[in-house]
């Protein structure tokens, strides 16, 4: 929905630039830093706004790229804390066959649930 409103502000206001461009055709006079020219003013306004829009492409493709690399850093570090979590639940499962094989439930006074266990909560 959010692409569709973007879409349609950017019609309307394309809209508004075309008006607003064809109603000045006049010529005029531009200043630059090294000599002047004419050029009518609906390519100067055009030229603007393609420049506006460049730059603007520019820092949105910048900002996506750098959510990219975090999305990617993020997931790399998700999957190192799974497995890290699945070697300490083998740990845990480990030391408590151990702790069953040398007759040491007596000692233990409530029942760690299992993996398996773990997950269907």
């Amino acid at each position: 929905m959010k692409i569709q409103w973007t879409l349609v502000v950017g019609l309307i206001f394309a809209i508004i630039i075309a008006i607003f461009a064809t109603v000045n055709v006049d010529s005029v006079q531009v200043n630059y830093v090294f000599g002047e020219a004419r050029w009518p003013l609906i390519l100067i306004i055009l030229g603007s706004v393609l420049i506006g829009f460049i730059i603007s492409f520019c820092f949105s493709a910048f900002r996506m790229y750098g959510g990219k690399r975090q999305t990617k850093a993020v997931r790399k570090e998700l999957e190192a804390t799974h497995v890290l979590i699945n070697e300490k639940d083998a740990e845990i499962v480990r030391l408590k066959n151990e702790l069953r094989e040398r007759g040491a439930s007596a000692f233990v006074t409530e029942e760690i649930p299992d993996n398996e266990e773990r997950t269907k909560k």
